[in-house]
């Protein structure tokens, strides 16, 4: 992979991190190794041509080979034979959580959502949610993007409601700094 190539599929770690962590329920969070499988994709898609896709083709082909990778990784820890039902979710799932991600995006700043915008865009709020306390990642991540109630984001963080509203609002709070100041996230 050029250097060039490894420095601009980079940019895309944090999200491919972040659509991962969406799709995973508790049971596999802490078995399955996202940030491997955020590597593996990266290394995939350097040696598989990422530079000969026109733009606007390269964040949908990223992502259908991290659900893939994703979906290979998660096999290793089902003991029945292979979900047919559950692999064809997991891509449809991963689309679904892009559009969650590009929807709050939308709903809390007013740009223009052209493509290139939008997976800007994408790609700053990951990096931004990053920045956070991992609490406060946490709870706007099932929040806003995963759509759980604050009740049962409290009981997966072991925390009460009131605890989990005070994280949601001082990270969303400390995203929409991170987010209109470029030089804090890049």
């Amino acid at each position: 992979m050029h250097d060039d190539h490894a420095a601009e599929l980079e940019q895309y770690r944090e999200y491919l991190g972040l659509l991962g962590r969406l799709q995973l329920d508790d049971m596999l969070a802490g078995k399955v190794d996202v940030s491997g499988v955020v590597q593996l994709t990266l290394l995939e898609a350097g040696q598989a041509g990422w530079d000969e896709l026109a733009e606007t083709n390269r964040v949908p082909w990223l992502r259908q080979i991290f659900a893939n990778n994703l979906l290979d990784e998660i096999r290793k820890f089902r003991t029945q034979a292979r979900d047919v039902d559950r692999e064809l979710s997991i891509h449809q799932a991963m689309e679904q959580s892009a559009s969650r991600v590009n929807e709050w995006l939308v709903a809390s700043q007013s740009s223009p959502s052209n493509q290139a915008m939008r997976h800007e865009r994408e790609l700053r709020l990951a990096k931004a949610l990053s920045c956070l306390p991992a609490a406060q990642r946490e709870a706007i991540e099932l929040h806003h993007l995963k759509g759980l109630p604050l009740e049962e984001i409290g009981k997966r963080l072991n925390r009460n409601k009131g605890a989990v509203a005070a994280f949601i609002y001082r990270g969303t709070t400390r995203l929409r700094e991170l987010l209109s100041s470029s030089s804090e996230i890049d």
